[in-house]
């Protein structure tokens, strides 16, 4: 009886060391990494491009939408601020959105300091505005969550021909105090 027992151990410690390596070999074969071949190559445009979230005011709603568009990194890269304006005075691609940036507006200069973006305009950004609290409002929050999407603006405060204190025409809404994001 004790070779029938022996016999009984061997097999089971044949299993054993079976199963055991076939569980390793099972093991190693899933952690080979195969590599990823993109469907098309992308092409040198397309990596040089990034996409950037730009305000417009809504025509039918009159609220602050964004509006995603794909810019040119180098550009982003050395002149952010100055694109980024372009981009939100001039037409947006979507026919329901509208710039809320006055007609003939131009930016003099924009810098940052510290966190803040200093954007200095020209006086058509307060006399060609069509006023009003709100829509004064609402182009101060399409300037300000355009900008602040850039990692270092934090707040913006806003110049007019170099000059601070400024506001809007009726002075609903002043420029004395730097403005930050409301969301």
């Amino acid at each position: 009886m004790n070779k029938k027992y022996l016999w009984i151990i061997v097999v089971i410690l044949i299993i054993g060391i079976i199963g055991v390596y076939m569980f390793l070999i099972k093991k190693e074969k899933a952690n080979v990494v195969s590599e990823y071949e993109p469907e098309e190559e992308i092409s040198e445009e397309q990596e040089r491009q990034t996409l950037v979230s730009l305000y417009f005011i809504n025509k039918n709603t009159r609220k602050v939408e964004p509006e995603a568009r794909l810019i040119d990194v180098k550009q982003l890269v050395n002149e952010p601020y100055e694109i980024l304006m372009e981009l939100i005075s001039g037409e947006a691609r979507n026919d329901n959105l509208e710039s809320a940036i006055p007609k003939d507006t131009k930016l003099n200069s924009a810098k940052m300091n510290v966190d803040t973006l200093i954007l200095d305009f020209s006086s058509e950004f307060v006399e060609n505005h069509v006023g009003g609290k709100e829509e004064e409002e609402k182009t101060i929050e399409v300037i300000v969550n355009t900008f602040t999407e850039l990692t270092e603006v934090n707040s913006i405060k806003i110049l007019i021909d170099g000059e601070e204190n400024k506001g809007f025409k009726d002075e609903c809404v002043k420029f004395d105090n730097e403005f930050i994001r409301s969301e």
